[in-house]
């Protein structure tokens, strides 16, 4: 379980770093930009890079963030899945001959614990969290390194890098070793936009 758990905080970082949206000029201009995201809607491209494979596996996807705890984090290809959260609660669904069928994955409790983290991220406040340290990183670029060493068997360190636009995020690197690696990429975004609530509710 402690496993599983160490694992899906690393998937859920990834979602959690694609919504810490701020200028990285300053803690203080992080905080300040966060204050102004109320709801997130953006195209991402995933690539996972592992020693074994000649090229890396890729996905596409989008995600939408509301301020109210509520977040739809998609994949639509290479394999469609949904996540959901809402309220804490965490529900996912794959896609299965059936259509998208819910899955009720021991997985999904890590992520609820997650949650609570989420929030103090999405207002800027990086320098707060109990999990990692936090540094700016050069222009506009965040670093951020486990502070617990089981974590980091799992992951090395995470590279958030930020738009010249204020609230937007570029790219999120995520290193598990030398070797392996996330990266993501970010387009379309919008920030502000309305969203309905069907979309945090239903997967479909």
């Amino acid at each position: 379980m402690k496993r599983f758990g160490v694992r899906c905080l690393g998937a859920a970082l990834v979602m959690v770093a694609a919504l810490c949206l701020g200028w990285a000029d300053s803690w203080e201009s992080i905080r300040a930009a966060a204050s102004g995201v109320d709801s997130i809607s953006a195209d991402f491209i995933q690539e996972k890079h592992l020693p074994i494979l000649a090229k890396p596996l890729v996905s596409e996807g989008r995600l939408l963030y509301r301020r109210s705890n509520a977040l739809r984090w998609e994949y639509t290809s290479p394999v469609k899945s949904v996540l959901l959260l809402q309220d804490g609660n965490a529900r996912r669904f794959v896609q299965s001959d059936d259509g998208l069928v819910e899955d009720a994955s021991v997985r999904l409790q890590a992520m609820q614990l997650v949650m609570p983290e989420i929030s103090g991220w999405l207002a800027g406040r990086f320098q707060d969290n109990p999990l990692f340290d936090a540094s700016l990183n050069g222009i506009n670029s965040i670093l951020l390194v486990p502070k617990d060493p089981g974590m980091a068997r799992f992951i090395q360190r995470i590279e958030l890098l930020m738009s010249d636009r204020p609230g937007v995020i570029r790219q999120v690197m995520i290193f598990e070793s030398d070797a392996a690696f996330t990266r993501m990429v970010f387009s379309n975004a919008q920030v502000n936009p309305a969203l309905d609530d069907r979309l945090f509710h239903e997967a479909q």
